[in-house]
C-alpha cells in the first residue's frame, strides 16, 4: 500500500475526531453532560453513536481475517454480534434506562441496595473494558505497521492519546458526536472499496465459488513467516526456501517437501509458484492474529460454534461501553427505538467484512501463512486494483480502520473511567473523571506492549464470554426476578464471571494447547453462563430474608412508563 496516501488519510481521521470532539466540548457544561450527555440524546443520533463504538477492530478487520482463514463458518461472529441487540431490545434496554443509573455498578446498587455488589460489578466493568481495549490498541498497531512499517506499539499509542484527549475534554457529550460521525465513516470506508473490488473480481476471471475448492496461489508469491509454525501438506510440494525447514537451513534453494507436517522456522521465506495450493498453517498458541483458537474449532466445531453463539448473543447486554449509552436516552421508549435502529445499522455494516474475507482467500491467501490475516481488508484494494485508484481506496479503508479503533476505544475508556471515578478515586467530579480517563487507558496500553499477537476477533469474543457470564445474569434476573438477593448476585457474578475470566486468562496463556480441556477453556460461555445463572438463583433462594426492602417499587420503576411511574409515585 502506498503510505503517501494512507498516512494522510489516517491523520485526517485523527484530526476530524479531535474537531468533532471539540464541538461536543463546547456544549458540555455539567457533570451530567460528562457522564450521560444529560440524558438528551435522541434515538437516531444515539443509534449511530452506539453502532460507531460497537463496530470495533474485530468487526472491521477481524471478521474478514477469520473468514479468510477458516471459511464461512466464521459468519457466526457477525450474526452473534447483531443478534445480541435483539436480546438487549427484548429484555434490558427500556428497564435499564428507567433505572436512572449512570453505570452498571449504579444499576447494581439501585436494584440491590448493596455497596459490596456495586464494587464487585465495578471490578467486572473494569476487567471487561480492559480486556476489550487490548485488541483495539493492537489492531491499531497492526494497521500502522502495514501502512508504514512503523513499530507495532506506535498505532496503539496514537489511539490512546487521541481517545484520552477526546474523552477527558468533553466526556459523553463529546464522544457521542465523535462515534456517530465514525459509524458513517466506517460504513463508507468498507462499502465504497467493496463495490470496486467486487467489480474487479467479476471481470478478472477469478474463481466465483471461493470456498468450494482449496485455496491456491494465482501468481508466484513469496511469503515470510513471522513466528515458527507447522506446515501441513496434503500432497508433495516444491517451494523455494530461504531459512529453516525441519531444522535444516536453506538459502534460496528449491526444496521438494513430501506430504505431511513440516516445521518452518521464524523468519523463513517461502516462494510458491502460481497454481500451488495454500498449505495449512498451525501456530498452536503462538500464532498471529485470528489464529489462536483454530485448533479448538477444528477439534470440536459444534461445541465451539455454540459457545460462540451464546457468548455473542448474551454478552452484548453486559458490555460496559454499550450499556452506558442507554442511560443517555431521554426515556425508555427512546431506548427501545434506539436499539431497533442499531439493529439496522449494525446489520448493514456486517454485510461487508465477509466480502473482504472471501476475496482475500482468492487474492491474498498467503496471509494465512504470514499470520497477518486481519490485514486483508487493508491490502486488497492495492492487490486487486492497483495504481492510484487502489492506493486511494486503500487509504479510505485505512482511515476507516483507525476510526474503528478510536470509536470503540472511546466508548470503553468512557465506561471504565466512569466506574473508576465513581467507585475508586476518593472524590468525584469532572476533574477526577479526567484522571480516571488517563488510568482507564494506561493499563491496557501497557499490557498491549507486553501481550503480543492477540487475535482481534478472538480476543473480543473472549471479552463477550466474560460479559455474558457476569452481567447477563445480573441484568436479566435483576430486572425480571423479584427474589434476587445481594448474596445471590455477588455469588453468581463471582462464580460465572470469575470462572469465565480464569478460562480466558488460561486460553490467552496457551494453557493447554489442545484437547478437550482447551475447548472448554477457549469457549467458556457454554458452561459459565448457566453456572452464573444457577448460582445466582440458588444462593438467592437460600437467602430469602436478604431481598432488599422496596424491591416491588424498584421493579415497578423499571417496567412502568416514566409518565405512569411519576403519577404512581405522586
Amino acid at each position: 500500500m502506498n503510505s503517501g496516501f494512507a498516512v494522510p488519510a489516517v491523520a485526517l481521521v485523527v484530526v476530524a475526531t479531535v474537531l468533532v470532539g471539540a464541538f461536543g466540548l463546547r456544549i458540555s457544561r455539567t457533570t451530567s453532560d460528562f457522564y450521560v450527555a444529560s440524558r438528551t440524546v435522541g434515538p437516531r443520533l444515539n443509534a449511530a453513536a452506539i453502532s460507531g463504538e460497537y463496530l470495533s477492530a474485530a468487526s472491521f478487520l477481524g471478521i474478514a481475517g477469520l473468514v479468510l482463514v477458516q471459511g464461512p463458518d466464521m459468519l457466526w461472529y457477525p450474526v452473534g454480534y447483531t443478534a445480541g441487540y435483539l436480546v438487549l431490545l427484548l429484555f434490558v434496554a427500556a428497564p435499564l434506562r428507567r433505572s436512572g443509573a449512570y453505570t452498571l455498578p449504579d444499576f447494581a446498587e439501585a436494584r440491590l441496595a448493596s455497596p459490596a455488589v456495586r464494587r464487585l460489578a465495578g471490578a467486572f466493568v473494569v476487567g471487561v473494558g480492559w480486556l476489550y481495549l487490548l485488541p483495539q490498541l493492537q489492531g491499531a498497531g497492526l494497521t500502522l505497521s502495514v501502512l508504514t512499517d512503523a513499530p507495532d506499539w506506535l498505532g496503539g499509542v496514537i489511539v490512546a492519546c487521541v481517545v484520552v484527549a477526546t474523552v477527558a475534554a468533553g466526556g459523553m457529550r463529546s464522544i457521542t458526536f465523535v462515534q456517530a460521525f465514525q459509524y458513517w465513516l466506517k460504513l463508507t470506508a468498507l462499502l465504497v472499496p467493496a463495490l470496486f473490488l467486487v467489480l474487479a473480481w467479476q471481470s478478472d476471471g477469478a474463481p466465483h465459488r471461493v470456498f468450494a475448492e482449496p485455496a491456491a496461489f494465482r501468481e508466484q508469491r513469496a511469503v515470510t513467516v513471522g513466528n515458527a509454525l507447522d506446515l501441513r501438506l496434503d500432497r508433495p510440494l516444491t517451494v523455494t526456501v530461504t531459512g529453516t525447514v525441519d531444522g535444516r537451513a536453506h538459502r534460496d534453494e528449491n526444496l521438494s517437501l513430501p506430504a505431511g507436517t513440516h516445521r518452518i522456522g521464524g523468519g523463513t521465506r517461502l516462494t510458491f509458484a502460481a497454481g500451488d495450493p495454500v498449505p495449512h498453517a498451525d501456530r498452536g498458541s503462538e500464532g498471529g492474529m485470528s489464529t489462536s483458537l483454530t485448533a479448538s474449532r477444528e477439534e470440536r466445531p459444534l461445541y465451539a460454534t455454540y459457545g460462540l453463539i451464546l457468548a455473542t448473543f448474551l454478552g452484548t447486554m453486559g458490555l460496559p461501553h454499550v450499556v452506558v449509552r442507554f442511560y443517555t436516552s431521554p426515556h425508555g421508549v427512546a431506548a427501545r427505538r434506539t436499539t431497533v435502529a442499531v439493529l439496522g445499522l449494525v446489520g448493514l455494516f456486517y454485510l461487508l467484512p465477509p466480502v473482504y474475507g472471501a476475496l482475500g482467500r482468492v487474492y491474498a491467501p498467503e496471509l494465512t501463512l504470514s499470520g497477518s490475516a486481519d490485514a486483508a481488508v487493508l491490502l486488497l484494494p492495492g492487490r486487486m486494483i492497483g495504481g492510484v485508484g487502489g492506493d486511494l481506496l486503500g487509504a479510505l479503508v485505512a482511515g476507516g480502520a483507525f476510526a474503528a479503533f478510536l470509536s470503540t476505544a472511546s466508548g470503553l475508556t468512557m465506561a471504565v473511567a466512569g466506574v473508576l471515578t465513581q467507585d475508586v478515586l476518593p472524590t468525584r467530579g469532572v476533574r477526577h473523571f479526567r484522571l480516571g480517563t488517563v488510568l482507564a487507558m494506561a493499563v491496557p496500553l501497557a499490557a498491549s506492549a507486553l501481550v503480543g499477537g492477540l487475535p482481534v476477533a478472538d480476543a473480543v469474543g473472549l471479552a463477550f464470554a466474560v460479559s455474558a457470564s457476569s452481567f447477563c445474569p445480573l441484568l436479566v434476573l435483576g430486572i425480571w426476578w423479584r427474589r434476587l438477593t445481594p448474596p445471590g448476585a455477588a455469588a453468581g457474578m463471582l462464580v460465572g464471571g470469575g470462572s469465565a475470566f480464569v478460562a480466558v486468562t488460561a486460553t490467552m496463556a496457551g494453557l493447554p494447547g489442545t484437547g478437550r480441556l482447551h475447548a472448554l477453556l477457549a469457549w467458556p460461555a457454554l458452561w459459565s453462563v448457566p453456572l452464573g445463572f444457577l448460582t445466582m438463583i440458588l444462593v438467592s433462594l437460600a437467602t430469602p430474608g436478604r431481598v432488599p426492602a422496596g424491591t416491588s417499587a424498584i421493579l415497578a420503576r423499571f417496567h412502568l412508563p416514566e409518565e405512569l411511574w411519576a403519577e404512581t409515585k405522586a
